[in-house]
């Protein structure tokens, strides 16, 4: 395959990289919402809301650490590398408190069609640079928080288990928050690549 063509794809994933978690998630709230018992290779103490958001929120706050540390370095921008520490270092007390509540229930999620979004959108991140680097990173937060804000509700408000319910309700803060800051970061963001 030649560069061109590499790159050509690339950027069509770089593309998708805003939308595919967000999309993700609401194919799988929906999905999840329309069963009535939970899928087969659910434990069986969570219902179908709460195994989708297992699942999901098992996989987005690893990936929010590792595109984060990405940022961290290749961002042209100290605004996008101050986010991305903020996204680094608020995401890991978010994973242990959620393997904490997985350990005690003997829950271990498993979602491939998310891992294979999850590696894709690395990827892309790992080969995009400098403006393109900077506009799929930022466009995706927001799109990511967007997508994440709407998941942590549905737990709040349709979820059976009270200590993920719980976890959902003292983490939508937080995430609200990243959603504003990523929203500001995406206005700049575009005003400075509009003024090279």
């Amino acid at each position: 395959m030649n560069r061109t063509s590499a790159m050509a794809r690339i950027a069509g994933l770089g593309l998708g990289l805003s939308l595919t978690f967000a999309l993700l998630w609401s194919a799988g709230t929906a999905a999840a919402m329309s069963q009535t018992a939970p899928p087969p290779e659910a434990p069986a103490t969570l219902n179908a809301i709460d195994f989708n958001f297992v699942g999901q929120a098992n996989l987005g706050a690893p990936f929010q650490i590792d595109s984060g540390r990405l940022a961290e370095t290749k961002a042209t921008t100290a605004a996008i590398r101050s986010y991305a520490h903020l996204m680094v270092t608020t995401h890991i007390p978010v994973v242990d408190a959620l393997n904490v509540i997985l350990k005690k229930k003997g829950i271990t999620p498993s979602n491939t069609l998310l891992h294979g979004a999850y590696d894709a959108m690395i990827s892309t991140l790992e080969a995009d640079r400098r403006a393109a680097f900077d506009r799929n990173y930022v466009t995706g937060q927001v799109e990511y928080q967007k997508g994440n804000a709407a998941l942590f509700e549905q737990e709040i408000r349709n979820g059976a288990d009270p200590d993920l319910k719980e976890f959902a309700r003292q983490t939508l803060p937080k995430i609200v928050d990243h959603l504003h800051r990523a929203e500001n970061l995406a206005a700049e963001t575009s005003a400075h690549l509009a003024s090279r």
